[in-house]
């Protein structure tokens, strides 16, 4: 990074961005190989997260820890060349997140940048990588419009979005009986495609929006809003919202005796994380929706054990799980083309090669970029259900593949033919 200003247009934002990437900055697994000298070529992937904010046990450390473990069980090279990791905090500013992805992409020989929750950084990260042609694979950002009206050739959406979410928990709820809702919702590019995807599947359901309203990003006191949703009327409160923000609202919802009072709380975004952060007392019955649970199977048991001795004992969520199974398939593609610089190239190969990983299992990446595998719908167990450390869900229903993500015609993708 130059000490000129004009990518972000002023000195302080330069600082700021010379700060986030001097302070988070990580590098991993560099096996540079010398011939006289002079370094070999390798292919270098980045993971640009919430370090330390309202979104940083959502993705941030644990998706490093997740690319390292990738980068390790690959081999730690491919197509002979090997394979570097750095990582940066975006901050959720989308103008931080774009200007560390061009200094990556411009300076530092950066091919794919990993992660990026943070709907509004994704679409800027998206872009970016377009015009440099290369390639981003986001696990963390959840706007549908990824593989919509926003699809790129250099982008794959791998571990859930928005009208996953939304078709999940929305339709079954809303089935189920809770056909009346009211949305409080982070106002943002990823609360307002939930919003909207969730209304779809909702009314599709034969259920009813009475209401919506919007918090800022980080809101730490959303009584006023709750309070908006229990005078509604709604069977149901969702929330639609991540990390921090959602934590907050089940807690203090709690605090008022909502769900007590006969509403039902239906988080449109929650993981294990925010579960452990909540405890079993207050989150008990709540549903939600993840592409990935540590206990579903032996190959996913096995995995969140080495995650969890590599991340301080903390088990992974959907998110770490995809920027794993997300690399392990870019990395694959590098391995068929034989170069990661042709970023058109190597998605090209990610859509062509099926999907096989330990994690997500079989499945494939659609032609507007939607990596699509099977999402499951849970409901955290109480107190007395839990036999031990993460053992936090009942698993509700499946929904197979070809179901559990928008059909590919629907999305107005222009590369759907």
């Amino acid at each position: 990074m130059t000490k000129k200003t004009e990518r972000s247009g002023k000195t302080e934002r330069s600082g700021t961005l010379k700060s986030a990437l001097a302070s988070t900055a990580l590098a991993a697994l560099v096996c540079a190989a010398f011939a006289g000298g002079a370094r070999a070529e390798s292919v270098k992937v980045g993971v640009l997260n919430d370090q330390a904010g309202v979104q940083a046990d959502f993705a941030g450390a644990g998706s490093v820890v997740a690319a390292k473990m990738a980068i390790a069980d690959f081999g730690g090279k491919v197509a002979g060349m090997p394979i570097e990791l750095v990582a940066a905090d975006h901050q959720n500013k989308a103008d931080i997140g774009v200007n560390v992805t061009r200094q990556w992409f411009d300076t530092d020989g950066v091919d794919a940048v990993l992660d990026v929750p943070n709907s509004a950084v994704a679409l800027g990260v998206s872009g970016i990588a377009r015009q440099k042609n290369k390639v981003v694979v986001i696990s963390g950002g959840g706007t549908s419009d990824l593989t919509g009206k926003d699809c790129t050739p250099n982008t794959v959406h791998w571990t859930y979005d928005t009208w996953a979410q939304a078709n999940t928990v929305g339709t079954a709820v809303t089935k189920a009986g809770g056909n009346t809702w009211y949305f409080i919702s982070v106002d943002y590019a990823f609360g307002h495609a939930l919003e909207r995807d969730a209304g779809e599947a909702i009314k599709a359901a034969g259920g009813k929006i009475l209401g919506t309203v919007r918090h800022p990003l980080g809101t730490s006191d959303l009584s006023s809003f709750l309070l908006q949703g229990q005078a509604s009327g709604a069977k149901v409160i969702g929330l639609g919202s991540a990390g921090a923000d959602t934590i907050n609202a089940v807690k203090q919802a709690s605090e008022f005796g909502i769900v007590k009072a006969g509403q039902k709380l239906v988080a449109m975004l929650m993981v294990l994380n925010d579960i452990s952060a909540l405890g079993l007392e207050t989150a008990q019955g709540l549903f939600l929706s993840e592409a990935f649970y540590w206990d579903l199977n032996d190959q996913t048991r096995a995995f969140a054990k080495r995650f969890a001795e590599a991340n301080g004992g903390r088990y992974p969520n959907m998110v770490h799980a995809g920027v794993y199974a997300g690399l392990l398939h870019y990395l694959k593609a590098v391995e068929k083309v034989g170069s990661a610089k042709d970023g058109a190239k190597v998605v090209e190969a990610m859509k062509a090669i099926p999907t096989d990983d330990p994690l997500f299992g079989k499945g494939a990446v659609r032609p507007d970029g939607r990596a699509i595998h099977d999402m499951h719908l849970f409901e955290v167990k109480s107190p007395a259900e839990s036999k031990g450390p993460y053992d936090f869900y009942k698993l509700i229903a499946t929904v197979p593949a070809d179901k559990a993500f928008r059909p590919l015609a629907a999305g107005n993708c222009p590369l759907v033919k």
